[in-house]
Formats: C-alpha cells, structure tokens, sequence
C-alpha cells in the first residue's frame, strides 16, 4: 500500500493495472499545482491519484516522496524522457519494472 499526504492509500498493483489498461508501459509523473478541472495531463500520475485517491481534488498529489515509494515497490523504474501522451513533450514519470 502507498500512502498519500493528502488522500486515501492505494494498492500499487491498482497503479500497475491502470498503466496496462491504457496500452502503455509507463506513466508521466505530471504534477502540477492547478485545480483539477485545469489539469493539463490527464493521462498522467498526477491527474490519476487526484481523480482516484485525493482527499481534495485540487491538490498536487504525485510528489516525490510518492514516486520514490513506488520505486520502492520495485513494480516501477522512474524515468526521465518519456514522451506525454497529452502534449508530446518529454517528462519524467514511471515505468513498468520488466519481471
């Protein structure tokens, strides 16, 4: 379980499965200080934990103590180079760990 400052714990398999589901291998990290309704990545890691596990919605939820808890698990490598599926730029985010 990983826990969130600001929200409700989540299982990281729960995380796992969602990056599956969406044929990709990986998720960018895309925090951002906004409102949610503003979220300029909703396909990032961010934009997730708020709609999903967020106390409020309007608070930046996938910080660094989140991302390094989630290496921990060893499910996920964080990366930097990944391509935004929103925007096209490169960020940073995580991968899927190769078993």
């Amino acid at each position: 379980m990983i826990n969130l400052p600001n929200g409700k714990p989540f299982d990281e398999n729960e995380l796992a499965a969602y990056i599956l589901d969406s044929g990709e291998n990986y998720i960018i990290q895309g925090q951002t200080a906004c409102a949610f309704l503003d979220h300029p990545k909703p396909k990032s890691l961010d934009w997730w934990l708020r709609k999903n596990h967020a106390d409020n919605w309007d608070t930046k939820m996938a910080i660094d103590s989140v991302i390094r808890d989630l290496v921990a698990t060893r499910l996920f490598t964080f990366e930097e180079g990944l391509r935004c599926p929103t925007t096209g730029r490169f960020c940073q985010g995580l991968r899927l760990a190769k078993k």
